[in-house]
């Protein structure tokens, strides 16, 4: 097909693969190493946390009695379900960076007990972790028909044709907050160019809340946190012929409270040097040298407003617990007055 997609479907024709673009995991994963790795301060994208490895690891962390995240917007998800479907009355539900899609099933749950039918249309990059996730959802729901995508988000976008159907995009997870401010600015305006006047979007989003909560969520005492940042190192020395001893790394996070967010980073413990050969580099770390690997931002409602503002997007509706940990939001298009 054209532009290397590829379709795959099932016998019953109910769960169908596209492949959108050509990806090259290693070649961007080579990119942005020796990108990061030269700049200064050294960096390096999250995306890359996630091999099998890291993605059982981000399991563990989910599991840990400090990291709130997952499982308050999950618990959050099940209670809003009902009212979050009935309210958005999709046809077909798109959703970005859907991974296993455990999250999701509360909506296609209440979907059921609705008895309103829809399509489920995950996009990943991981065309492995959307076939696994689909057949799981197949089995679960005997009424559902899944069109997956293997891409990143821009390829997922630009491939959404729109027939007149209504939408309800989907961006949980709180990855959301992983985008600087632009980048987030950037992103909900690409949704909202390609969303119709019927659609809609449900956006997950950590909130701002004490500090000691945030610091203990991300520096769990098992250390899992510290094993999911460190893999990073793994990650580059399979791929990419790199000579890293995690050992003489450390794992650092912390809340920045002027940029509203928690900073993941890697610290040297040594003045050291590090081959790639993969890349042909050496690169030269100081004693106390951090690499960053991610950012992870808490909002308040007023910078949740202004940044759906910004996009063209209202809110319709706002769902979140007792302890206001997080947010559920339900945005349609902007309406011109």
């Amino acid at each position: 097909m054209e532009n290397g997609a590829r379709l795959a479907a099932s016998s019953e024709s109910r769960f169908r693969i596209k492949r959108l673009g050509r990806i090259d995991p290693l070649a961007s994963l080579a990119r942005d190493a020796a990108a990061g790795l030269k700049a200064t301060p050294k960096r390096l994208p999250p995306k890359y946390f996630y091999d099998e490895r890291g993605s059982l690891l981000y399991d563990r962390i989910c599991e840990v009695p400090e990291y709130y995240p997952a499982r308050t917007e999950s618990a959050l998800l099940e209670t809003a379900a009902r009212q979050i479907m009935s309210t958005a009355q999709p046809d077909t539900v798109f959703e970005l960076g859907s991974g296993t899609s455990r999250k999701t099933e509360h909506l296609l749950r209440a979907c059921e007990d609705l008895g309103h039918p829809v399509v489920y249309q995950p996009l990943d990059v991981c065309e492995e972790v959307v076939r696994d996730a689909g057949t799981r959802l197949l089995d679960e729901f005997d009424w559902l028909s899944i069109d997956g995508f293997v891409g990143d988000y821009a390829h997922g976008l630009e491939n959404l044709t729109q027939g007149g159907e209504r939408r309800l995009f989907v961006f949980l997870g709180g990855t959301f907050g992983n985008l600087p401010d632009l980048e987030a600015q950037r992103f909900l305006k690409r949704i909202r160019q390609a969303m119709g006047p019927r659609d809609q979007l449900l956006l997950g989003v950590d909130r701002v809340k004490d500090h000691a909560v945030l610091n203990a969520a991300y520096n769990d005492r098992q250390g899992v946190t510290a094993q999911f940042n460190l893999n990073v190192l793994h990650v580059l020395n399979r791929e990419l012929g790199a000579q890293f001893d995690p050992e003489r790394f450390r794992h650092r996070a912390w809340f920045n409270e002027a940029a509203s967010q928690i900073e993941m980073h890697l610290e040297s413990c040594c003045v050291q040097r590090v081959r790639i050969e993969g890349l042909e580099l050496e690169v030269d770390f100081a004693e106390g040298e951090t690499i960053h690997t991610e950012i992870s931002r808490k909002f308040t409602e007023a910078s949740i407003h202004r940044l759906i503002h910004q996009a063209g997007l209202e809110l319709r509706e706002h769902f979140e617990p007792e302890n206001r940990y997080f947010s559920l939001l339900l945005l349609g298009p902007m309406v011109p007055v």
